[in-house]
């Protein structure tokens, strides 16, 4: 059975509480690009553990001894996984799919998404945050950074969009 999409003011209100509950455990707001880099880290001390003792970066994550994998952002991400696993089984929406305009190949739906990516995780480590740590965790402490974030992030998409525009409508 297909269920509907959950409304958009109690998704914003669930995740506003979501960020006050992170902030209140762990003292610091969501933030998606934090677990990807303790995650590239870990690769890192995985695959040059030489290297990564005798730079200033990343030896900082490993002085407590344990795996950055341990912090609890890593953690987060793979929760934003398997929520979304569970959200799409539970709507009906779990499937393998390429969403695309007919106008433009998978492939290049695909190079497009990827590159998109890439370029917003370099923008997030730039900025010393993505949407959620910078804009929305910012915003909460009402920070002059998370509002400019924020703006530039919607800025952005609306200036990229027009260029793009042919290959999504």
């Amino acid at each position: 059975m297909r269920h509907k999409y959950m409304n958009p003011y109690i998704a914003g209100t669930l995740l506003g509480l979501v960020l006050l509950l992170a902030m209140y455990f762990s003292g610091r707001g969501l933030g998606a690009s934090g677990g990807i880099k303790y995650c590239a880290v870990a690769i890192v001390g995985a695959l040059t553990p030489e290297h990564a003792a005798g730079s200033s970066y990343y030896s900082s994550y490993f002085e407590s001894g344990q795996s950055p994998l341990l912090n609890w952002l890593p953690v987060e991400v793979l929760g934003i996984v398997i929520g979304g696993f569970i959200s799409g089984a539970v709507s009906g929406r779990l499937k393998l799919k390429v969403e695309k305009s007919p106008r433009i190949s998978t492939r290049r739906r695909l190079v497009l998404s990827f590159l998109g990516g890439v370029l917003f995780v370099y923008g997030a480590q730039l900025a010393r945050g993505c949407t959620s740590g910078a804009a929305l965790s910012g915003m909460a402490v009402l920070s002059v950074a998370g509002f400019v974030t924020m703006a530039s992030i919607f800025g952005s998409g609306y200036l990229f969009a027009w260029f793009f525009r042919k290959n999504w409508i």
